[in-house]
C-alpha cells in the first residue's frame, strides 16, 4: 500500500537477489504468508538453490541456479521483485531510493548485496575480473583467441580455472607457496598437482547453472552502464559446459610462479620503451629465455619477472559492496570493508540486518567456526537472518543457529570431492597445534588439525566416508591423545570407535 509521498510499504524488505537475498526472502515468505516480502535486485535474473541435501550435521550440498525473478514470485506470490538498483539508504527513516526513482518504507531490512571482485587494476580492458557467470562468458569469448593468459589468484575459482583451461599456454602468479591456499595447505598442494599436468580429462557435463536474459535485454534495451551491474557470485560448477580452449593445440600447460604479486602491467607500447626482456613460456628449471613475440599486454611481477600475454585473468578475492548504502548512516564497517553484525544479524543500526558477502560477523566465534565469503555461508546466514527478523518482528527470542558451531564446506576440486571443517589450516591456532596426515597419492588425502590431543580442523580429499566422524569429533572435542598415530590408521576403522 503506498504511504505519504507516494512510497511504498512493507514490512520486510531484502536487498539482493544472490544466494543470501533469495533465502532470506523465501524464509520470510514462508514465515509471513500474509505479508508482502519486497526483495530489490538489480539484475533480472535470481540466485536460487536447488536439490539442497544436508549431507551430515553442519555439511550441506546444493546446486546454485540463475532462474528468472518470476519463478521466484510463482514459488511465493508474497514475494515482490522489484528491479531496481539501489540508490540511497535512509535508515533514519526506514527508507529505500531505488534507481529508478521509487521510494519503499520498511520496519525490517536485510543487506545482501554480495561482494565484487577485487581487480588488480581498474579500468584495463585486458585485465578480467572473474566472479560471475558473466564475466565468465566474457573470459571464454577471450580465450578462444587466446595463446597465453597470466592468471593472478589463490582462491578456489583462480585453482579450478587454471585446470579447466586447455590450449593455452597459462602462467599463474601466486602470493603464496602452494597452490589453492585458501583451502588447502602444501601437501594438499602437492597432492592436486599431478592432476594440472595430466593430459585432458573427461569431456565435461553440460552446465546446469543456464544464463537468462530477458527477451531484448540483450543489446538495444540495455540502459547505458548496465554492463557493469554485478552480477552475483559463480557457483562451484559454473566451469562445466563452458567450453574453456584456447588455440592451441595440447591439453595443459601451466607455469606456475610463486612468491610473488604484479609490481606494474605494461600495454604493449610502454613495454616496448621499457627496452626490458619478456620471458618465454618456460620449458624446464633452468629455461630463461628472451620472447621474440610481441604480446598486447606484459605483467611484471614482484619477483622481477617479466611475461607477455593475451589478457590476464584477475581472480584474487572480493569486496563487500557496501558502496551504496554508507552514505549518509552510520554502519559500523569491519577491517574487511563488510557491514559488522552481531550474533543476531544485526548491523550497528536499528532494524537493518545482513546476510551474505556483504556482511562481517562481528561476534565471537565458535572456537571451530571462521566466516568465509563462500555460498554455504551466504545461505545459511540469510535463512538466520530471517529466523533473526522475525523473531525480532514478533517479539521473541532466538539462539544461534547450529550451522556457525562448526566451519564446514563441502565442494569439488579436479573432481574430487573436497571436506573441509573447522580450522582446518590452523587457522589461529598459532604454533600450538599438530597435524597427522594420511595420502594416497591419486585416491585421497587426509590431514588433521590436532591441539591439546582434541581434533580441531580436517582436509579430506577424495571419497573418504570419514566427514560425519570427524565433525563429531570436533564439534564434541573429545580427548584422542590416546590413540595417537592411529587416529588415521586406514586398518583401523575408526568409527566403531565414536559413535
Amino acid at each position: 500500500m503506498a504511504g505519504p509521498g507516494g512510497a511504498v510499504r512493507g514490512r520486510f524488505a531484502v536487498v539482493g537477489g544472490g544466494i543470501a537475498g533469495v533465502t532470506c526472502a523465501e524464509k520470510l515468505a514462508a514465515e509471513f504468508p500474509s505479508e508482502d516480502i519486497f526483495l530489490v535486485t538489480a539484475s533480472p535474473v535470481i540466485k536460487a538453490v536447488t536439490n539442497f541435501k544436508q549431507v551430515s550435521k553442519t555439511l550441506e550440498e546444493f546446486d546454485v541456479e540463475e532462474q528468472p525473478s518470476s519463478l521466484l514470485e510463482k514459488r511465493y506470490p508474497n514475494i515482490r521483485v522489484i528491479q531496481s538498483g539501489v540508490k540511497q539508504l535512509k535508515s533514519d527513516e526506514h527508507k529505500i531510493y531505488t534507481e529508478d526513482g521509487k521510494e519503499y518504507i520498511y520496519e525490517k531490512l536485510c543487506l545482501c548485496a554480495g561482494a565484487k571482485p577485487k581487480l588488480i587494476v581498474d579500468g584495463n580492458p585486458y585485465v578480467l575480473g572473474i566472479r560471475d557467470t558473466d564475466s565468465a562468458q566474457a573470459f571464454q569469448k577471450n580465450l578462444a583467441q587466446a595463446e597465453r593468459i597470466v592468471v593472478i589468484g589463490n582462491g578456489g575459482i583462480a585453482l579450478e580455472l587454471v585446470y579447466e583451461i586447455q590450449g593455452c599456454e597459462v602462467i599463474w602468479a601466486i602470493k603464496d607457496k602452494a597452490i589453492g591456499n585458501t583451502f588447502f595447505d602444501a601437501g594438499a598442494a602437492e597432492f592436486l598437482l599431478p592432476k594440472l599436468t595430466a593430459e585432458s580429462q573427461e569431456t565435461p557435463i553440460e552446465c546446469k547453472r543456464t544464463k537468462y536474459t530477458v527477451e531484448g535485454s540483450e543489446e538495444k534495451g540495455r540502459p547505458p552502464g548496465a554492463s557493469d551491474k554485478l552480477g552475483s557470485a559463480l557457483g562451484p560448477d559454473w566451469h562445466e559446459g563452458l567450453h574453456l580452449k584456447g588455440t592451441k593445440e595440447f591439453s595443459h600447460k601451466v607455469h606456475i610462479e610463486i612468491l610473488c604479486e604484479v609490481k606494474k602491467i605494461h600495454l604493449q607500447q610502454e613495454f616496448i620503451q621499457l627496452q626490458q626482456t619478456a620471458l618465454t613460456f618456460p620449458k624446464g628449471e633452468k629455461n630463461v629465455e628472451a620472447d621474440e613475440v610481441l604480446w598486447p599486454v606484459y605483467v611484471e611481477l614482484t619477483n622481477g619477472k617479466i611475461y607477455g600475454c593475451n589478457f590476464i585473468v584477475s581472480a584474487t578475492g572480493v569486496v563487500p559492496n557496501v558502496e551504496p548504502f554508507l552514505d549518509g548512516n552510520n554502519f559500523a564497517v569491519g577491517e574487511d570493508g563488510g557491514l559488522k553484525v552481531d550474533k543476531h544479524m544485526h548491523t550497528s543500526l536499528p532494524d537493518v540486518f545482513a546476510a551474505g558477502d556483504i556482511c562481517t560477523a562481528a561476534w565471537e566465534p565458535s572456537p571451530v567456526w571462521h566466516q568465509m565469503r563462500l555460498w554455504t555461508q551466504a545461505r545459511q546466514m540469510g535463512w538466520y537472518a530471517a529466523k533473526c527478523m522475525a523473531a525480532e518482528a514478533l517479539g521473541e527470542s532466538i539462539d544461534m543457529d547450529f550451522s556457525f558451531e562448526l566451519f564446514a564446506h563441502m565442494t569439488k576440486f579436479f573432481n574430487y570431492k573436497v571436506v573441509v571443517l573447522g580450522k582446518y589450516n590452523a587457522q589461529g591456532l598459532g604454533s600450538e597445534h599438530e597435524l597427522m596426515l594420511r595420502c594416497t597419492k591419486g585416491h585421497e588425502y587426509i590431514k588433521v588439525v590436532m591441539q591439546n590431543g582434541r581434533m580441531m580442523g580436517a582436509v579430506l580429499i577424495g571419497e573418504t566416508d570419514l566427514e560425519e566422524t570427524f565433525e563429531n569429533l570436533i564439534l564434541n572435542q573429545m580427548d584422542l591423545s590416546a590413540y595417537g598415530e592411529d587416529l588415521l590408521n586406514p586398518d583401523i576403522d575408526i568409527e566403531d570407535y565414536f559413535d
